[in-house]
């Protein structure tokens, strides 16, 4: 087993080359990156900040305007015969961003770019909650009932701003699904490593990967994934609605223990991270351009704004309006960016373990290794490092964990698309978890496909080159729609509000009001 999975990752051996080209095109090219100032932004960086920037001052910064009004949505009390609550939509979104990234892209970004990169994933995040708006509005304008729940997002947004192409849709789902395929291996893996790790601190001896234990854990994982994905997105957000909370308030409270523990390196944080946002510092390369790439490219991964990925729970939504769930939407991105990702950035950067002794043997280390090093560092010698580790492992793991359940929820919406009938739906829950047990057999025998996890940065960037277009096409109805909803004058959103005549479900709440 161990060399058919060898022979697997070196198949796609291109693909992380093919990755990096396309996340840094065209600054992978001597004369754009002699260009001064543009040089160092790619097209991805100007696609995605540039649009942020855009909607942000067209929307007249709506995540800033009406961040209030969307706390008050979520926590408004909501039955919902149709659908999820504004809140449990909220919560399934919540638990796609809220993943390992937040924990490896943070690290990763710091480790490559210095402190500075969080300082850039802040802007990027400011700005990404204005994209994240516009997919989710575009997400509810376009949204479609099937029995007693809601399906949408980018296939179907994308299919009807673009004439209404059958194959336009079935084309966006399959993206969606291959992108899906592609990153489950890596929650798969995670989530065992992470069950397997904490065995270890608990039990203080090393666990062999290929033992009983690991099968038990993946085994339990898979059966567990099956029983919460095949009964349907109702049931998988009640799951999202008890572990989401969860993990975040424990991440949280984990991060800022540490934090009050080591008060006195807060001073440094804030130097490190404004001062290296604007010249770098030379450990890390002493480039510009590498520590905003690094800060903006980790941030929006993070976050997903802009790559409509998460655009499926913000159609399953039983919204009043279709921008109240834009809004909340931006608020995930908030959650995800602001606070998750700079809890982690503190542990990293108050650790500042590029500056000690061992500094050539921490930037060699992988990503997870990086932070859990960081961790000892801010709880020397105490008994608190063993607990500490134990909870940030436990949170990556739900991490991992909810992100398996999003990805193999939204692959239903999404093939929905394609076809509403049960037997092709439950193909592509069984697909989903073939591929996520892949990914825990490769923790059993032992292997890290890094090639085969570099399609998840592939599937990132072209479903942004996707999906960004097309809001810019649907952008003169979110525009309008947003108008109505600051306008608040009491009257129902229809068709007619954004000119069209195509929102039938919009329509046919209308007239139940009336």
């Amino acid at each position: 087993m161990h060399h058919i999975f060898e022979s697997i990752n070196s198949v796609f051996s291109f693909i992380g080359p093919l990755s990096d080209f396309f996340w840094d095109f065209p600054t992978n090219f001597e004369w754009y990156a002699s260009i001064p100032v543009l040089g160092n932004f790619s097209l991805a960086i100007i696609v995605l900040l540039g649009s942020g920037i855009f909607f942000t001052l067209r929307l007249g910064f709506m995540q800033f305007t009406h961040f209030k009004h969307g706390l008050e949505v979520m926590f408004e009390k909501h039955a919902a015969s149709t659908g999820i609550s504004p809140l449990a939509a909220f919560l399934l979104s919540s638990a796609m961003r809220v993943g390992p990234g937040n924990i490896l892209g943070v690290t990763g970004a710091i480790s490559v770019g210095g402190p500075g990169a969080l300082f850039w994933m802040w802007i990027s995040a400011f700005f990404g909650m204005a994209v994240a708006y516009m997919e989710g509005v575009l997400a509810q304008i376009f949204k479609e009932q099937k029995d007693d729940e809601f399906v949408g997002g980018l296939p179907f947004y994308g299919r009807k701003l673009l004439g209404n192409k059958v194959w336009i849709g079935v084309a966006l789902s399959l993206l969606y699904i291959l992108y899906a395929l592609c990153c489950l291996p890596a929650q798969g893996f995670n989530v065992v490593s992470s069950v397997g790790r904490m065995a270890e601190i608990i039990t203080g001896s090393t666990i062999a990967s290929d033992s009983a234990f690991f099968y038990a854990v993946g085994a339990l994982t898979i059966a567990l994934t099956a029983v919460i994905t095949f009964g349907g997105i109702r049931k998988v957000t009640k799951w999202t609605d008890k572990l989401v909370p969860i993990m975040a308030v424990l991440y949280v409270v984990t991060v800022l223990v540490l934090i009050v523990l080591n008060l006195n390196t807060i001073p440094f944080f804030f130097k490190a991270v404004f001062t290296g946002a604007f010249t770098p510092d030379a450990f890390f390369g002493g480039v510009f351009g590498t520590v905003l790439a690094q800060g903006v490219k980790r941030g929006l991964m993070s976050n997903e704004a802009g790559q409509g990925t998460i655009t499926m729970s913000a159609a399953a939504s039983d919204a009043k309006h279709p921008c109240d769930q834009g809004v909340l939407a931006s608020i995930g991105v908030f959650l995800d960016t602001i606070v998750i990702c700079t809890l982690s950035g503190f542990v990293v950067v108050m650790a500042h373990c590029w500056t000690g002794p061992n500094a050539k043997a921490w930037a060699a280390m992988d990503k997870l290794p990086k932070f859990t090093e960081s961790i000892a560092v801010l709880t020397p010698g105490s008994s608190i490092n063993a607990i500490v580790a134990f909870l940030v492992t436990l949170c990556f793991g739900l991490f991992a964990y909810t992100c398996l359940l999003g990805m193999i929820s939204f692959s239903e919406i999404a093939a929905n698309r394609i076809s509403k009938s049960k037997g092709f739906i439950d193909c592509v829950r069984i697909i989903s978890l073939l591929v996520a047990t892949f990914g825990i057999l490769c923790n059993i025998v032992g292997l890290e496909l890094g090639n085969l996890w570099a399609f998840s940065d592939l599937g990132n960037i072209l479903i942004v080159y996707f999906n960004v277009p097309i809001v810019y096409v649907g952008a003169k109805y979110v525009f309008l729609a947003t108008k109505h909803y600051k306008k608040n004058d009491g009257t129902p959103f229809t068709s007619a509000v954004i000119g069209r005549t195509d929102c039938t479900f919009w329509d046919e709440r209308a007239k139940k009001l009336q």
